[in-house]
């Protein structure tokens, strides 16, 4: 960072941001933003970061995996922030995805509505514990244990 450029602190970063300091400490593990240290050894970041922060905080609410959003902030030319566009290509990618994750928990949802919850794991019409009988399959007798 230059002397010139505005720097924020952690805390200023988590005050604008709404993001807890543990929760920009693990971004800044993770490879997601970065942090320049003072003398004293606290973290100062370019102002930018809240854009980033942003990115993360809506990719992780649409339910796009930190790896994901690694990689999408490492394809950014020389780590620059994401623009409105770069966030139009990337939610392009990740729409198959999302959609196929959609179809999935109504799957579920409407599977949910035939289940009595009863722990049955065998009977043919049970499809959230074992679907299309798959554990008759496997012969007779009981196939998971839980404790």
């Amino acid at each position: 960072m230059t002397p010139s450029e505005p720097i924020l602190s952690v805390g200023d970063v988590a005050s604008r941001s709404g993001v807890a300091v543990s929760a920009l400490h693990f971004y800044e593990r993770e490879g997601l933003i970065e942090s320049e240290r003072t003398a004293g050894n606290q973290r100062r970041y370019r102002r930018d970061v809240l854009r980033r922060v942003a990115f993360i905080r809506v990719s992780q609410r649409v339910g796009v995996p930190l790896a994901d959003i690694r990689a999408a902030l490492g394809s950014l030319p020389a780590g620059r922030t994401p623009t409105k566009k770069d966030w139009a290509r990337l939610s392009r990618l990740w729409r198959d995805e999302l959609d196929e994750r959609i179809r999935a928990l109504e799957h579920l949802r409407d599977d949910l509505t035939g289940c009595m919850g009863c722990g049955c794991l065998s009977l043919r019409t049970c499809s959230l514990q074992n679907p299309e009988d798959a554990l008759a399959a496997e012969g007779p007798g009981p196939r998971r244990w839980e404790d």
